[in-house]
């Protein structure tokens, strides 16, 4: 067979060719919504080529972004990959020591940076010694010490159009993000122009999201992370129309978006998607359009499933992975034998992980490494490995503990049914320890987030004298909500599902839960807030 390698430079050539019409539409930095298509894309895309090139980048340099998701940002998601260097998204989430850690480490030789970000990149830049030049994502310069500064439009306006993007070797590192730091240290994971291609190949399936060029596309994930879970680059891929939110949009913002631009899948983090039914609850934006919801993360309640899904006609979807898996290595699937289940049957499976994608490889193990029956009741540690699996970190010494013989250790603990479907119970810190016996931080989180009174609810370990662990819950109310009159309720309405030994001995009631720099609830941060709360006598609020 033809040995012709795999590269994104295939997905952006065929939509060029095929789908020039069809739509990118970008919420602008005032909110107002820019559009163009992928002709006017792949133009812009080749004159950035021609810009690297001008700026003395080379084949395998790493080009950083620190920016929104947006029109440019898109662009360079396809032009510094396709040019032969490797873009490295970095998380705006992060505290500065973060942000000034991963481009060191990463060696990134230039920074793209969205305008509101400005005061960001002026606080670090003295601190980033590889830094060659600054180039804000925008249409003109501000006033700034930083230098040598260009502004990204000046720049594509005296570039050439033309640029003939050759075919590179498969294995050249084409992407480069780092994983949320909850605990030490955030570990850089490189993706390959191969390993990028067969993950954005396997989203297509129609097992997995079956994305097409019918499809609206709508990335709320934010494109620093995990390459906004690939659905880019499948977008670009297809021909899809994509839309994207621009900076900091609110709830209420993305939904108008769904409801604007008839929006077919959307992609969202499992707090956003919390976020969305309480809005919804108060606000009926129209979003029938959405054939799916995909909400990752972490596992969604299955209250907020149910309501999406019998009140709003809208199917939640998920699956699992990790940054070192592209993301994702499994997703929802509803088998033949499943395709008329009762209503019940269908949010059990939609409260699954999902099955193995066709090309990755999974064992779920004990703690003698053993892998554990398909009897959804043992649980075990998932590993996995394949074509877009990391086996290492960028330069870092953690890859030995979780790189073991060509299988990733996820930290993740779960079960599996006879189908084959996964159950995540909890990662494996976050997992609680309670005389001996093991309680599910999800499990409860998700039974309380169905209460009609809580907004938002995670549950962490609190150190106990006599019993070593005992769970303390973190709850945000909807508005109205007593939290002198809601504790006792919360009890008793966890009492009818779970033993006695798993309930709380402990709720603290705030009006926000700090979420780490995925959008994930920090569960490590709570810890240390109520340990130290604890020790000067006060709450947490």
């Amino acid at each position: 067979m033809n040995s012709l390698q795999l590269n994104l430079k295939t997905f952006l050539d065929r939509t060029a060719k095929y789908f020039p019409d069809k739509e990118i539409v970008s919420r602008d930095s005032d909110g107002s919504l820019f559009r163009y298509n992928y002709a006017e894309f792949y133009s812009r895309v080749k004159k950035l080529a021609n810009v690297l090139s001008s700026l003395g980048i080379e084949k395998g340099d790493k080009i950083a972004s620190l920016a929104w998701n947006n029109h440019r940002h898109l662009e360079l998601y396809l032009g510094v990959p396709c040019y032969g260097a490797a873009l490295h998204t970095v998380n705006i989430r992060y505290g500065n020591p973060e942000i000034v850690y991963t481009i060191n480490h990463a060696e990134d030789k230039v920074l793209f940076f969205d305008e509101d970000l400005l005061p960001i990149v002026e606080a670090i830049s003295g601190e980033l010694p590889n830094i060659e030049a600054y180039i804000i994502l925008g249409k003109s310069l501000p006033k700034t010490k930083l230098s040598p500064l260009y502004c990204y439009e000046e720049l594509l306006d005296q570039a050439e159009p033309q640029f003939q993007f050759e075919m590179l070797d498969e294995h050249t590192p084409a992407t480069i993000c780092f994983t949320s730091a909850t605990t030490g240290l955030p570990k850089g994971v490189s993706y390959t122009q191969r390993s990028l291609y067969l993950y954005t190949s396997a989203l297509l399936y129609k097992d997995v999201t079956a994305i097409s060029e019918n499809d609206c596309i709508m990335p709320i994930v934010p494109m620093f992370h995990v390459n906004a879970w690939g659905l880019p680059y499948a977008a670009i891929a297809t021909g899809a129309k994509l839309v994207l939110s621009g900076k900091r949009p609110s709830v209420h913002q993305l939904l108008a978006l769904i409801e604007s631009e008839n929006v077919t899948l959307a992609a969202a983090a499992v707090t956003i998607g919390i976020e969305m039914v309480n809005v919804l609850d108060e606000h009926p934006y129209r979003i029938s359009s959405l054939r799916s919801l995909f909400l990752g993360g972490q596992a969604p309640p299955k209250a907020i499933i149910e309501k999406l899904l019998f009140k709003y006609r809208v199917p939640v979807v998920q699956g699992y992975g990790a940054t070192e898996t592209s993301p994702l290595i499994s997703f929802l699937h509803c088998r033949k034998d499943q395709e008329h289940c009762s209503e019940s049957d269908n949010i059990k499976l939609r409260e699954r992980q999902g099955t193995l994608i066709p090309g990755i490889e999974m064992k779920i193990v004990d703690e003698f490494g053993e892998e554990i029956l398909w009897d959804d009741q043992q649980m075990g540690e998932i590993m996995a490995r394949g074509p877009w699996v990391a086996n290492q970190y960028i330069n870092d010494e953690r890859s030995s503990s979780s790189f073991i013989n060509g299988w990733w250790k996820s930290g993740d603990i779960a079960t599996i049914n006879p189908q084959g479907a996964i159950r995540i119970v909890d990662r494996n810190k976050d997992m609680i320890k309670s005389g001996g016996e093991w309680i599910s931080s999800v499990q409860l989180e998700n039974e309380l987030i169905a209460h009609p009174e809580v907004a938002e609810a995670c549950v962490v370990a609190m150190p106990d004298e006599k019993w070593i662990e005992r769970p303390l819950a973190y709850i945000v109310l909807k508005k109205g909500g007593n939290s002198t009159l809601i504790e006792k309720e919360l009890t008793n309405w966890l009492e009818v599902k779970f033993p006695k030994w798993w309930l709380p001995d402990r709720y603290v009631f705030t009006n926000d839960i700090p979420k780490n720099a995925n959008g994930k609830y920090n569960k490590n941060l709570l810890r240390q807030l109520f340990n130290e709360a604890n020790d000067k006598n006060y709450e947490f609020q």
